[in-house]
């Protein structure tokens, strides 16, 4: 987990009668941060900071968070509370808290009546800590749901996953997943853990499926699915080297997920890097962080549980 990564700490804000929630995450000062968005419908805030030519190095904090845009305003939370720990970008008359902040739609699954606002954010971020965290229907995955190609009748559970690895010099590489795709979510081999289900609740296969049928049966909504990620390595890493291992881990989007990276979908993958290990190579980081993202968009799926009558992989 990104949380057991030294001086990483994460925490969830969960409101399972509403069917949303918050997640954040707080690193090192010091982190270097970059970001790759890949699909064609996302919602952030600030995340333009974490380019490379910005001379921003990384966030003070990161936000995860359901109630699509609208949930947005819980980003007000956490600057609130950093800025009430001492933490920010000093700009010589105040520290500016930096919190880039990416939203998944779960409107669906809670009918949009309640969204996390500030009170929500800021409790995200007071609940942060190190060591594990939990996972499946918690924090900004609460509401998530996966397999949306019949709409709403064939859906199941998304929310949030995690893994870690360790390559071959020491350097760890880990993963939080917030998985609220379009498609469904498969193991290695292709087979289906949670997605697309026909009437009678048996798994169709999403892609193979939408290929068969007729385009007017299909639900091709965007706006309404979206894979957010975070990679955090302890490896030394500059910006333009953390958006490449960020650039590289969505290849775990394909991997893990059937249809991916569609124009119906928002995934945006973020890098941070706490700087604490010269790592061998870039380039091992990124293939470790593809290998550990795909394994936290499964875990997602199979952490999950039935909320509001969808039922989960478990």
């Amino acid at each position: 987990m990104i949380s057991e990564i030294p001086g990483v700490r994460v925490g969830h804000h969960t409101d399972r009668d509403a069917a949303t929630g918050c997640t954040v995450i707080v690193p090192p000062a010091g982190t270097v941060g970059a970001c790759e968005v890949r699909g064609g419908g996302p919602g952030s805030r600030e995340i333009a900071l974490l380019d490379p030519a910005s001379g921003v190095t990384g966030p003070t904090a990161l936000l995860f968070t359901g109630g699509s845009a609208f949930g947005l305003a819980a980003a007000d939370g956490v600057m609130a509370w950093c800025e009430e720990q001492g933490l920010g970008h000093d700009t010589g008359v105040a520290r500016v808290p930096i919190v880039p902040a990416a939203v998944i739609y779960d409107l669906g699954l809670n009918g949009g009546v309640t969204r996390p606002g500030p009170d929500a954010g800021r409790a995200a971020a007071e609940a942060a800590v190190s060591g594990a965290h939990a996972t499946g229907c918690v924090g900004a995955g609460t509401g998530a749901t996966v397999g949306k190609t019949r709409g709403r009748e064939g859906w199941m559970k998304g929310g949030v996953g995690a893994a870690q690895a360790s390559l071959h010099d020491g350097t760890r590489v880990a993963a939080l997943a917030v998985v609220n795709a379009f498609g469904d979510i498969i193991d290695a081999a292709g087979k289906v853990i949670a997605g697309a289900r026909d009437d009678r609740g048996r798994l169709i296969g999403a892609a193979r499926w939408s290929l068969e049928n007729d385009p007017e049966h299909l639900r091709l909504r965007g706006g309404e699915n979206t894979t957010l990620a975070c990679i955090v390595t302890d490896a030394v890493l500059d910006k333009s080297e953390a958006l490449q291992v960020a650039r590289m881990a969505t290849g775990a989007l394909g991997r893990a997920i059937s249809p991916a990276m569609t124009t119906l979908d928002g995934d945006i993958v973020f890098c941070l890097a706490t700087g604490a290990r010269q790592a061998h190579h870039p380039v091992l980081v990124g293939i470790g962080a593809a290998e550990v993202l795909a394994e936290a968009i499964r875990d997602a799926a199979r952490s999950a549980s039935e909320l509001r009558g969808v039922p989960a992989a478990s």
